[in-house]
């Protein structure tokens, strides 16, 4: 379990390291027009996604039942059966993209030469996402058959293609459609490697359509419709607030908010890392009737998500602004610094909900309320950041994502308790107050050395992070988890040498 979470948050690493670098060099190279018209393009096409239906996930769960069983017959079936969904999904995204683009060239005025290139990179953005539906398929596969490792590896290695190929090129051709033709191939070459991975190391897959079961279809679309709500709960979180900015704000603010929002998002993909794991183990456990295990693995995993998300937290409350003004510019520090601080502390309840309890609930086959919790939450979300859009300007989109997030997180961690019979009290305490406690005197540290020097340069940044991963260290090894049964039995697991000495 820790070797596929570790190269999952390798593969984010990665992927963080790859946007702090393009998200500064994309905003100069297109300036502020066109690059909070690249994020408009993204938030608009990204509900395209939708239409996949929740069958990703579902597909997977239907791969690594057929793999579980050692079943070829039925997994090549199962591969001929989703392959079949997403060609017919992806046409209909494509249907559906032209019809978005309307929109888009309606909706959302832009000027003459920006507005053709806008139209091109929309169209090609469209065609992207339809085929990627089909490109689903062996990703599923290769997560079935547990091969995180090669496939983070795969994932990384078209990640940097990406960044070398936008560093190269963008420069020469500053254009939207050049940004979408270079995420196109990136995406290509990822598809392609990883098609090659699966029938190198697993013979027996084959596709082939003849053998569509409808039958199994009715079987995947049964769970994968309370992932529909989830996804569409989290597009209307997480995706929509660059279409109510460009609406109701201006496009050219977006990028002080989409900054803030990217660090947020990058963050949760840790805490995500976990939810991969945790859902089909709790799966596993459940089936059995071993609830307990269940227990523990929401107990303990909830505790170091929320160590994950205080530790990268503190930070960004603190010295977020200052990291943004010395990454992007000085005139993002106050705009984007405030949208960050509000989101962040939302996230503080947030990620580890979203992390750990909603995948607990969704591995023990109660999706239904989380799905619905989650919808309702993006609903107040989208209606929210609509009305405080105009009287607070960023700031009121980004409180119309938080508040929302923050009540629907309690509200999946209480069902998480009653579904384990775990008291509520026991779960504040183990997994809320000692590492809340144990982050304050990082939090302060880090708060008087704001207040004594100017944060905004590297070797200010670099060494206050430092001090405060002392600190934290400090903290988390004499009292957070100090005498915690479940990180003594993980460290006696991983390293069974030094457990005996």
């Amino acid at each position: 379990m820790l070797k596929s979470i570790g190269s999952t948050w390798g593969l984010t690493l990665v992927t963080i390291a790859v946007t702090y670098v393009l998200m500064p060099f994309t905003l100069r190279v297109l300036g502020h027009d066109g690059y909070g018209t690249w994020l408009l393009i993204g938030s608009l096409t990204g509900y395209l996604n939708l239409l996949m239906l929740g069958v990703p996930m579902a597909s997977v769960r239907q791969f690594a039942a057929s793999v579980g069983r050692d079943d070829p017959r039925e997994l090549n079936a199962a591969i001929a059966s989703c392959t079949g969904l997403f060609l017919v999904m992806g046409a209909v995204a494509l249907l559906s993209g032209l019809a978005l683009y309307a929109f888009f060239t309606s909706v959302y005025p832009l000027p003459g030469a920006l507005a053709r290139d806008a139209r091109g990179a929309f169209l090609l953005v469209v065609v992207q996402l339809s085929t990627g539906f089909v490109m689903q398929v062996p990703y599923g596969l290769l997560a079935a058959k547990h091969e995180f490792v090669r496939r983070n590896a795969i994932s990384s290695v078209a990640i940097l293609a990406r960044l070398a190929l936008t560093l190269l090129l963008l420069p020469v051709v500053p254009d939207l459609l050049a940004l979408a033709a270079i995420q196109f191939a990136a995406a290509l070459v990822e598809f392609l490697a990883s098609c090659w991975l699966i029938f190198r190391r697993f013979p027996e897959i084959r596709l082939d359509l003849s053998l569509f079961d409808r039958g199994m279809v009715r079987t995947i679309f049964a769970f994968s419709a309370f992932v529909l709500l989830l996804n569409v709960a989290a597009q209307l979180t997480f995706q929509s607030d660059a279409a109510v900015i460009g609406r109701f704000i201006g496009i050219d603010q977006i990028p002080y908010y989409g900054i803030g929002n990217s660090l947020v998002v990058n963050l949760m993909q840790f805490v995500l890392a976990i939810a991969g794991v945790v859902m089909p183990m709790a799966a596993r456990f459940s089936a059995t009737g071993e609830i307990p295990e269940v227990r523990e693995i929401f107990l303990k995993w909830s505790k170091v998500a929320m160590s994950i998300t205080l530790l990268a937290g503190v930070f960004l409350i603190v010295a977020g602004p200052d990291f943004v003004a010395w990454w992007i510019g000085p005139s993002f520090r106050e705009p984007t610094g405030r949208v960050l601080r509000i989101l962040m502390w939302s996230s503080l309840v947030f990620l580890p909900a979203r992390g750990v309890a909603l995948p607990v609930l969704m591995g023990m086959g109660r999706p239904k309320w989380p799905a619905i919790t989650f919808l309702v939450a993006g609903v107040v979300n989208l209606l929210l950041s609509i009305a405080l859009a105009r009287p607070l300007g960023l700031e009121g989109v980004a409180l119309g994502t938080a508040l929302p997030n923050v009540a629907s997180a309690v509200v999946i961690v209480v069902m998480a308790c009653r579904a384990l019979d775990l008291p509520l009290g026991e779960y504040v305490r183990h997994v809320v107050l000692r590492p809340l406690v144990g982050s304050l005197p990082a939090f302060a540290i880090l708060w008087w050395i704001a207040r004594q020097v100017n944060l905004a340069t590297l070797p200010a940044l670099a060494l206050s992070g430092a001090a405060m991963l002392v600190v934290f260290g400090a903290a988390w090894a004499g009292f957070v988890y100090r005498g915690d049964p479940h990180f003594a039995a993980m460290v006696r697991e991983r390293w069974p040498g030094a457990a005996r000495s």
